[in-house]
């Protein structure tokens, strides 16, 4: 399997909103992204001012996950990747070059929301990688978890 990644442009925004329906776990469809505020319009425009930053792995041209983070607060915004892609380091490597961008951007902490179910794949994800909770949730009842770029964990 040979997996590219790169920096999002604003073209990936349709198969991005696409791929976040057909995640394992906490999949979006388009409607209920757009009822959060989410739409290719905004995607689109994210990335294209710079306010969305992100990576995109592709595998034959073809984006097959992806990560975004928000330039003026630190949060990681989304990670997903399509089942068949799931436990082959891409994840890990998406989300590594996003806490790298921040880190250069001068970002001392990164936070996310993250399911409080131990038994879903993103709970042992992310505190394997050295994230931690807050003890707060976040407005979809998600847990906040932070990051400290350049600390060891």
């Amino acid at each position: 399997m040979d997996i590219a990644y790169r920096n999002a442009l604003p073209e990936d925004a349709p198969a991005c909103i696409a791929l976040r329906g057909r995640t394992r776990e906490n999949a979006f469809s388009v409607e209920q992204l757009r009822a959060v505020g989410v739409t290719l319009e905004s995607w689109r425009s994210g990335i294209l001012d710079g306010s969305l930053p992100g990576h995109v792995a592709t595998s034959a041209g073809t984006p097959v996950g992806y990560c975004f983070g928000d330039r003026d607060t630190g949060e990681i915004v989304v990670l997903a990747l399509l089942p068949e892609y799931e436990g082959k380091g891409i994840g890990k490597t998406l989300l590594g070059r996003m806490v790298e961008d921040f880190r250069t951007m001068g970002f001392e902490r990164l936070f996310l929301g993250c399911s409080a179910d131990p038994r879903s794949r993103s709970h042992g994800f992310y505190r394997h990688l050295g994230w931690r909770s807050t003890g707060t949730v976040d407005a979809l009842n998600d847990e906040v978890l932070e990051y400290f770029p350049g600390v060891a964990s």
